[in-house]
């Protein structure tokens, strides 16, 4: 599975982005996908989840201000990130990830800066 983000970009305190990942060669639909992040210095983390089924789940440090949605006719994964903040400022990386047969499959995307800043 290939991933490729985009959207990143310098934004304001306040404002807004959505950040996609495209995804080719695998079953899209059968991967929770997962958007994470790392800021400089700071160990990677988890920012939101999608399950193959719809299911979402956020970090508490985003709970309300970012959302994640997917689209399985294109592949794609989608992070509309509101309200930023400064803290908000680091690499995301795109995650596809699955257990088959007992055997944990996980990829990644070569990442996109958001840099939140006035």
């Amino acid at each position: 599975v290939q991933l490729v983000e985009s959207g990143g970009s310098l934004v304001q305190p306040g404002g807004s982005l959505r950040l996609s990942c495209a995804a080719s060669g695998g079953i899209f639909s059968t991967y929770a996908m997962n958007w994470y992040r790392q800021a400089p210095g700071k160990q990677r983390e988890l920012v939101a989840t999608i399950t193959s089924t719809g299911s979402t789940n956020y970090a508490d440090s985003v709970k309300g201000r970012f959302s994640i949605s997917r689209d399985n006719a294109k592949n794609t994964v989608n992070l509309q990130m509101n309200s930023l903040k400064p803290e908000d400022t680091a690499v995301y990386y795109c995650n596809a990830r699955r257990n088959l047969f007992g055997a944990v499959q996980s990829y990644w995307g070569q990442g996109t800066q958001v840099t939140v800043s006035s």
